[in-house]
């Protein structure tokens, strides 16, 4: 056994020994191959350096001749820049000369081309905007560039141009005196195109089915009044279409649209009403309540009224009016003393003056308190205008006259049901208070006759 196990430990230390022989020799081989490559590796990078030099080289040579070129432009725009800076301080001189001479030369001339200028350019803003280019068109445009020309120093105007200038002046003076129809595209108030017939009168309006129609100077287009005025001006345009040549009364604005703007962005008595908001809506139906009691009394004691002056004329007491409810007082106490028939008939008296004067305090505090809720209203509109202006500031008149105006309406619609309940108030008092007179004299009447009697 131990003979055994001698040969095979031999043979296991040889095997070791070949394997690590072999692991040596190939670490060796490793090493070759890797100090080759560096050697190769420095060579390639050799080359690369040596061609990278010489495009560097390559390129500052370009790069001195691109210096050289652009010193030598340079130099020659610097002297350019000079001769042409010496020639413009010599035009300088010859156009100063030149100008004095053309001054000299135009004398009065040129006032006159000035005054043309200053005409072209205030006749084409008047035709810009008059109701006159809607008919004749391209006006303007002539007289811009005829303005525009002449502002120029060296453009003249020809005897041409100037007498086209007179003629458009000449023509829109005409055109001024003339009631004409034309027909021309109409921009509806639905936003549709329609060409109409159209009148225009004079410089001041032009109208088509009815209805007034602006001119609009930047589009060039015709349009309606998306509102009209009142129906008394809607009315003349109506009568002027279906004219035949007779005379017409018919509404015009001087004012070239100014007025009639006003007048179109007016409100309404709807909406007055509306910008009163919810205080001026009790205001409304405080008034009407307090005019339904008023019309209520108004028609009671005119029939109270009738029936007492017809029981004057009779001698037949009727319990239908309060005289005769009165009268009918001796009949029931017919026994009774000056004194006792006295106190009866003024019972009966302030027992009939309540159903007189039913309502009628009720319409005087309505006329009172009418007034207080429009100030109210009026307050809160002010108070709502200061916000506006402390978030928004002053810089709009318009935002603060809106408001101021909204708040007013409140107390307008107070005092226009304040003052009808006022005077309301104070024909029904006196009616009530004449017919308490009647009945105060014809009881007196009856206590004198009874102390007649004894």
């Amino acid at each position: 056994m131990k003979k055994l196990f001698t040969p095979i430990i031999a043979l296991i230390c040889a095997t070791l020994f070949s394997v690590g022989v072999h692991a040596a020799n190939e670490r060796a081989l490793d090493l070759d191959a890797l100090l080759k490559q560096l050697e190769q590796g420095q060579f390639a990078q050799k080359q690369e350096n040596a061609q990278r030099e010489k495009e560097f080289v390559a390129q500052r040579t370009q790069q001195d001749n691109v210096l050289r070129d652009t010193t030598t432009q340079r130099d020659n725009a610097l002297d350019l820049s000079e001769k042409l800076e010496t020639q413009f301080e010599e035009n300088e001189f010859k156009l100063a000369d030149l100008n004095e001479a053309l001054t000299n030369r135009l004398g009065s001339l040129k006032e006159l081309f000035g005054v043309l200028q200053q005409v072209s350019g205030d006749t084409k803003n008047k035709f810009y905007n008059s109701v006159v280019s809607a008919q004749i068109p391209g006006r303007s445009e002539f007289l811009d560039s005829m303005a525009q020309d002449m502002g120029k120093s060296s453009k003249l105007a020809s005897i041409t141009e100037i007498e086209r200038v007179w003629f458009e002046i000449q023509r829109e003076m005409t055109e001024a005196g003339k009631v004409t129809k034309f027909t021309t595209s109409v921009v509806e108030a639905s936003g549709n195109k329609v060409d109409k017939e159209v009148v225009r009168v004079g410089p001041f309006a032009l109208i088509a089915d009815g209805k007034y129609l602006e001119y609009n100077g930047v589009t060039g287009t015709v349009s309606e009044l998306i509102r009209q005025p009142a129906a008394r001006f809607g009315s003349s345009v109506a009568d002027l279409q279906n004219s035949n040549g007779e005379l017409v009364q018919f509404g015009i604005d001087p004012t070239g649209g100014s007025i009639l703007g006003l007048l179109v962005q007016a409100p309404n008595l709807k909406e007055r009403i509306e910008q009163g908001g919810l205080v001026g809506y009790i205001i409304l139906i405080v008034g009407a309540i307090g005019l339904l009691l008023a019309l209520e009394r108004l028609v009671s004691l005119f029939i109270i009224k009738t029936k007492v002056d017809k029981q004057l004329k009779s001698d037949k007491f009727s319990d239908s009016n309060p005289l005769g409810r009165i009268m009918k007082v001796k009949e029931t106490y017919p026994s009774a003393d000056t004194e006792a028939l006295e106190l009866h008939l003024t019972e009966a008296i302030l027992g009939e003056v309540p159903k007189l004067g039913r309502n009628l305090t009720i319409i005087k505090i309505i006329s009172v308190v009418a007034q207080l809720m429009g100030l109210l209203g009026t307050v809160t509109g002010m108070i709502n205008t200061f916000q506006a202006i402390t978030l928004f500031g002053t810089g709009d008149p318009k935002l603060m006259a809106g408001g101021i105006s909204t708040a007013l309406v409140t107390t307008v619609l107070g005092l226009v049901v304040a003052i009808p309940m006022t005077l309301l108030y104070a024909i029904l008092n006196t009616r009530s208070k004449n017919i308490v007179f009647i009945l105060q004299e014809q009881a007196a009447g009856v206590i004198a006759e009874r102390s007649e009697r004894g």
